[in-house]
């Protein structure tokens, strides 16, 4: 039984470890070594199977389509008779009442689309290029031989993987499984994951407010992002920034989650605070992460749960889920491969002011101009605790490391937000 590296392990293994500026990619590495996804199965029936992740491969029982059927409305002949003009219309077969008979030469039937291709036919001519007169046929335009026919096995053959070990089940799946006769699936158990804020200043909402204090709005962004991944959730509510409950409550939280998350108390001032109470109960590294914004984060392990300490900005918050939470979660779940969130390319219709050296997930509108060229806009302020401008975009203007300043017209890299999750 292989053991999974400790964290020391896998820093003393990376010479360019750097806890103090860590670059995007880098650390998205880091963490996705040292995770180790749910083993636990269950089995459900199908229609509660959408986005849970396969734990077996489903193997076709049997072909599709089981016989050899028409793609089409028209009239099944054989291919020998595709020089003849005009043929004997013998019968008719429809879907699920296939023609008995066997078709002679110079002869045809009417079949309509998914009937059975009947014997001594082997190409179908559609509806549109014939012509009828009584029980005549008169082809205007022949087919190709074979042509307008779906094999039997043409899409799936029995004995073949159709959804691999590993697959998060969409909708499409769903039907594919459904149309093999099969009702149950084998999944991975769901994970658990227990968050929770701290802070003094944060009011949950319902209580009023006190002099400087603010609602907490990082719990509902994260158990919203957290339900649309399919996930377990357990909302631990705001913990005060007091030693002993913040040890308490990470405790509760890794006796009952496969993944703690925590939003606050992992910034320039707290962090050394929390680095002590965290690594008194597990193994943590806090990294600086090269990126705005969102470069306070946290990752390591709490007893035996996964632990992400996110900023406390909700704008960070968003954008440290996307870009890590996100796909270690789903590397948890069991999905293999987690799919990358897709770049494209678009022109950005504003000046953008950046610093090189770090990665920077500016949010923008992506856009369609009159030509159908593809444009993007930055939503203005860019501030970490500007939420409206996560609420406004529907996606992230990319700016690598290397990228500076832009002018207007410069091409940039996006990421749609929407089916991030």
């Amino acid at each position: 039984m292989s053991m999974q590296p400790s964290l020391n392990q896998l820093i003393s293994c990376q010479d360019d470890y750097d806890p103090n500026s860590m670059p995007v990619e880098q650390a998205r590495k880091f963490i996705r070594n040292f995770l180790n996804p749910v083993s636990a199965t269950e089995t459900l029936p199908l229609k509660a199977a959408r986005g849970r992740v396969l734990a077996a491969s489903i193997v076709s029982p049997l072909n599709v389509p089981g016989h050899d059927n028409s793609a089409m409305d028209g009239f099944a002949l054989h291919s020998r008779d595709l020089n003849t003009a005009s043929l004997k219309i013998v019968g008719t077969a429809y879907a699920g009442k296939p023609f008995p008979g066997t078709v002679k030469a110079g002869e045809c039937i009417r079949i309509m689309t998914g009937a059975l291709v009947p014997e001594g036919t082997d190409t179908v001519i559609m509806q549109e290029r014939t012509q009828v007169s009584g029980e005549i046929m008169t082809m205007l335009e022949p087919p190709a031989p074979q042509a307008n026919v779906r094999y039997a096995g043409e899409d799936l053959k029995a004995g073949h993987a159709v959804l691999e070990k590993g697959r998060r089940l969409r909708p499409a799946d769903i039907g594919l499984i459904a149309s093999l006769g099969i009702g149950e699936v084998l999944v991975y158990r769901k994970l658990k994951v227990a968050f929770f804020s701290t802070g003094d200043e944060l009011v949950s909402i319902g209580k009023p407010l006190g002099e400087g204090q603010i609602y907490d709005s990082n719990r509902y962004t994260l158990h919203s992002m957290l339900e649309s991944l399919g996930v377990e959730v357990t909302d631990m509510g705001v913990v005060p920034d007091d030693p002993q409950a913040l040890e308490q409550t990470l405790v509760q939280a890794s006796a009952q989650a496969d993944v703690i998350l925590t939003s606050g108390g992992v910034s320039v001032g707290e962090a050394d605070f929390m680095k002590q109470l965290l690594e008194k109960l597990g193994q943590v590294v806090f990294w600086k992460i090269a990126m705005k914004p969102g470069r306070p984060l946290a990752y390591g392990k709490v007893g035996e749960a996964h632990y992400f300490g996110l900023p406390g900005n909700p704008v960070s918050v968003m954008v440290t889920f996307y870009q890590f939470v996100r796909d270690a979660l789903l590397c948890l779940m069991g999905q293999t491969p987690v799919p990358a969130l897709p770049l494209l390319k678009a022109t950005c219709t504003e000046p953008i002011r950046k610093l090189a050296g770090r990665t920077e997930f500016q949010r923008g509108i992506l856009f369609a101009d009159p030509a159908g060229v593809w444009q993007v806009r930055p939503t203005g302020n860019q501030g970490s605790g500007i939420l409206r401008s996560m609420s406004e975009a529907n996606c992230f203007i990319v700016l690598d490391d290397h990228v500076g300043n832009l002018p207007a017209g410069a091409e940039v890299q996006v990421q749609v937000m929407e089916g991030i999750l």
